[in-house]
């Protein structure tokens, strides 16, 4: 739905035409009314369990007449004063009903534009548009449009960033992609079954609550510590694999696309030279198997699983299609700490190693979860060198790199005289590596 546009006050020429979300959003709205009468019950439940039985059936009908209607209402006006517009060179959002906010979001500052569709919203045939933009930690998004026409506005926004015309972007549509793997259901639910942190959470489910009956002999008690419990296994199983359902990636023009999910369908991109880092996890139970996770930290954005589960080799394809040019390094190229380290870090210490190519600070920790993380030098923002007094005395030290993801990737347990010149090298592959860096730019 458009909204005629209006002469700007400055210009006199006539503004952008704004449009509506979609007919169907103020049903979504409607729920803040209720969803505030709902969180007053749950903090005191006992004054609302009071005040429900003093209510007949006539007064009840009443607050009822009076509460559908009112948040309908609410909904309806929310929707209505809610508009959007696309500039030359902005992203226009203007909400509120009572206090009104504009967000002029900058189209070159945009990193990432995601489509995802709850399973409410499938039924309807909506989606909802999420944005990242640089600079930002909260998203701006656009709740609900079309299914078609997020698809367009977000191929639209896309080729705006990348420096197409206005004229031109319509018409570019959105870019065409190549599967890279599918993860398929099997093979999900399996990796799920040997993560370690689903029988943990499986195993104090079932022991917690009766020690704590056992010790209290209080029914809210068990009910206060078995049901967050129960939630937590189911999160990291249930939950997971609905979440990562159908886990497909594929390659385009604007950066890797992620789709996923059984019943709330998403669909991410990962924006190209934006990924900070690449950690290749592998729990101890899917050594056998050769299987890894792959997650990203990308600078602005939420992303930050590329690949459930996958082969190794198949992983390190889609590594290098994020980070070109770039082989993971081998277990046995990587230097462990000196065996001096033993005595900082008991038995653990083996877990560590480092090793520095032309592309990559590579760095490895974890004996029953190892993760490789690999942080491309053009995206090092400092350097640091730590050293506290028991490392010290053995003559140790760590080096980190921090990131612009604000994260921080550490080589642990470093010979002090090594430490002190990676330091020095670090600082400067990471000069050089940025005048060779990928632009951060959509379809380049």
């Amino acid at each position: 739905m458009t909204v005629p546009g209006r002469e700007d006050a400055v210009s006199g020429k006539p503004s952008v035409t704004e449009r509506r979300l979609h007919p169907v959003t103020p049903l979504r709205r409607a729920w803040a009314p209720i969803a505030v009468v709902a969180g007053w019950a749950v903090h005191d439940p006992d004054q609302a369990q009071r005040h429900l039985t003093r209510l007949t059936t006539t007064t009840l009908t009443a607050a009822l007449a009076v509460l559908v209607p009112a948040a309908a209402l609410y909904g309806f006006l929310t929707w209505w004063f809610t508009h959007f517009a696309v500039t030359d060179t902005e992203l226009r959002i203007r909400t509120g009903l009572l206090f009104r906010r504009t967000a002029h979001i900058r189209l070159e500052r945009i990193q990432a534009v995601d489509v995802t569709q709850p399973l409410l919203a499938r039924v309807a045939g909506v989606a909802k548009l999420k944005l990242d933009v640089v600079g930002t930690d909260k998203r701006d998004e656009l709740a609900f449009l079309g299914e078609g026409e997020a698809r367009a506005l977000r191929a639209e926004l896309l080729a705006r960033a990348a420096g197409f015309a206005p004229e031109a972007a319509h018409e570019v549509g959105e870019a065409p992609s190549r599967q890279l793997l599918r993860v398929p259901p099997r093979v999900l639910a399996v990796s799920l079954v040997l993560t370690g942190a689903t029988w943990g959470s499986l195993a104090a489910a079932l022991v917690v609550p009766p020690l704590l009956w056992l010790g209290t002999h209080s029914v809210w008690t068990v009910l206060a510590s078995g049901v967050p419990l129960l939630g937590a296994a189911g999160a990291s199983s249930v939950g997971r694999f609905v979440g990562e359902y159908d886990w497909t990636v594929a390659e385009s023009p604007d950066g890797l696309r992620i789709d996923h999910g059984l019943l709330d369908r998403t669909h991410e991109t990962v924006p190209p030279g934006r990924v900070q880092t690449v950690r290749m996890v592998e729990p101890l139970l899917w050594r056998r198997r050769g299987w890894v996770r792959i997650e990203l930290d990308v600078a602005g954005s939420s992303n930050s699983v590329l690949v459930p589960v996958a082969p190794r080799e198949v992983a390190e394809a889609v590594v290098a299609r994020v980070l070109p040019g770039v082989t993971v390094p081998t277990a046995t190229s990587m230097a462990r700490p000196p065996r001096r380290a033993r005595w900082c870090v008991p038995l653990w210490w083996r877990g560590y190693g480092f090793t520095a190519t032309d592309a990559v600070f590579a760095a490895r920790h974890g004996l029953l979860r190892r993760s490789l993380a690999l942080v491309p030098h053009a995206k090092v923002q400092s350097v640091r060198l730590t050293q506290g007094p028991w490392e010290r005395a053995r003559g140790l030290a760590d080096v980190h790199v921090d990131t612009g993801a604000d994260k921080t990737v550490t080589a642990r347990l470093r010979d002090a005289q090594e430490a002190a010149e990676l330091l020095r090298e670090q600082a400067e592959r990471s000069r050089t590596g940025r005048r060779g860096a990928r632009p951060d730019r959509w379809m380049t």
